[in-house]
């Protein structure tokens, strides 16, 4: 048999012989069964695939992880081991097995699988695919299986072209995304998808995959890592499986490289201490991409955590998205808003100290400036809160859209021309400050609103004396 020339020039597609006169084969596994192996012969047979390549599972069962969602009890996992398999959409975090999901129910289900990538993907190439798989299961009655990575990159033109050949069935539609598939994607497309929700890996979890990967070198754990370096790793590794098992290969090489005779190594370092393992790995932290769900998720809770008055949590959020690479400046706008939405006129330097905050960080920048946002943050965090100012012009907002253009009260329109006073505008206007107190009783609203209150002070903060004052003034109290 001759293979087929590769359809398409984006994404990567398994490809196998279109002819029409036979079925097309199933799906060959490309993941590689490995047993033990001794450590250089384990590394030399890594130079063509990394490590997470060379391991991936094989098929349903030997996936870690996400078992209340596909395991063999939960009921998704029991339809999709019976060849029962919907378009889905994964959303989850890197390294929580979305794609090695794809590929073993391709295996399962014996699809023709490609894989494409959102970001290098058009609507030709979707169409291709879609026609392609139309062909397939009219004249071989065989699924194909669509996987697209970083689906919430295509835009509605995109998906609009993906969507008849999801309803016709003449693709599986397995779409990954980092994002929440409710933002990114059309109702159409989401409402002939199910939408499955892939976890981060827990320390148990990750704790396996070590296990396998220290099997597969056949090195005891313990030589290689330290009981405060394993845990760190872990930690460090976030939940994201890919990321545990590159760190692995690096240390793993590096483990090699030591116990070469040739490597002339003065000093052994194994196994690893936390220092030597960081010192290794020039790791960051914290799995914080500020492009990604988790960007809206952290700055979501630094947001509640200061409207909710708890300054620890908020500090707490603020270091999270420091130490995750987040741009001070959007931290600092959202402080201003956040003076203005949350603490309004409880306190109102709230306001004059988060816009300073602002200017200190355009001035500064990191490291320093987050001495300020500390700053900004802590106080805004324990001063009394008001959301009155927002809510009146929320309320304010709505009675304009119900009733429209209202008539301006003619003592308040502008006197400015001849004819403008010919016909009484700015007559009977009363000015403030000729009365005792700078106020005196007339109405200033359209007629039809004569009565409408739109701003109530809260008793809290220094909006309590705006609330006592315009009590006061209203009582009575200007007089000429």
């Amino acid at each position: 048999m001759e293979k087929s020339k590769p359809a398409l020039n984006a994404g990567f597609i398994i490809s196998f012989l279109d002819a029409p006169t036979f079925p097309l084969p199933s799906l060959p596994c490309w993941t590689i069964s490995v047993g033990r192996m001794d450590l250089f012969s384990a590394s030399q047979s890594q130079t063509s695939a990394p490590l997470s390549e060379v391991l991936r599972p094989k098929n349903l069962d030997e996936i870690i992880g996400q078992e209340k969602t596909i395991g063999p009890r939960s009921k998704l996992g029991q339809m999709l081991r019976k060849g029962m398999v919907p378009s889905l959409i994964i959303w989850g975090p890197p390294g929580t097995g979305k794609t090695t999901f794809a590929l073993a129910l391709a295996q399962h289900i014996q699809a023709h699988f490609v894989n494409l990538n959102a970001v290098d993907s058009g609507a030709k190439v979707l169409r291709e695919v879609g026609e392609a798989g139309r062909d397939r299961r009219l004249q071989f009655n065989q699924k194909t299986l669509l996987f697209v990575d970083e689906i919430h990159r295509f835009n509605k033109g995109q998906q609009d072209v993906l969507l008849p050949f999801v309803e016709k069935g003449d693709v599986v539609l397995i779409g990954a995304t980092t994002e929440n598939p409710s933002y990114e994607l059309n109702k159409a497309l989401l409402s002939r998808s199910r939408v499955v929700v892939f976890e981060r890996l827990t320390s148990e979890q990750l704790k396996i995959i070590l296990d396998k990967v220290c099997r597969f070198y056949d090195v005891n754990c313990e030589l290689i890592l330290k009981p405060e370096a394993l845990k760190n790793l872990l930690e460090l590794s976030d939940g994201d499986a890919r990321r545990l098992i590159n760190s692995l290969e690096i240390i793993f090489d590096y483990y090699r490289f030591e116990k070469n005779p040739e490597s002339q190594v003065a000093e052994a370092s194994f196994p690893l201490d936390l220092e030597s393992l960081r010192e290794l790995l020039q790791m960051s932290p914290l799995g914080y991409d500020k492009s990604s769900e988790m960007h809206y998720d952290v700055i979501s809770a630094f947001i509640k955590s200061v409207r909710g008055s708890d300054p620890n949590a908020a500090v707490y959020y603020l270091a999270r998205m420091l130490e995750g690479g987040e741009d001070p400046v959007f931290i600092a706008r959202r402080l201003i808003i956040l003076a203005s939405e949350d603490v309004g006129n409880a306190d109102p330097r709230a306001l004059s100290m988060a816009v300073a905050g602002l200017q200190a960080v355009e001035a500064i920048g990191l490291p320093e400036a987050a001495i300020t946002l500390s700053q900004v943050t802590t106080y805004m965090a324990s001063c009394p809160k008001s959301n009155r100012a927002y809510m009146a012009l929320n309320d304010a907002k709505e009675c304009v859209q119900e009733t429209k253009t209202l008539p301006v009260p003619l003592h308040l329109r502008s006197s400015k021309t001849v004819l403008s006073k010919e016909l009484g505008y700015g007559r009977d206007y009363k000015y403030p400050h000729n009365f005792e107190n700078a106020w005196v009783e007339q109405s200033y609203l359209p007629d039809a609103l004569k009565d409408r209150v739109f701003y109530e002070p809260s008793t809290r903060g220094f909006e309590k004396s705006l609330k006592e004052y315009l009590n006061w003034v209203k009582g009575g109290r200007g007089h000429a």
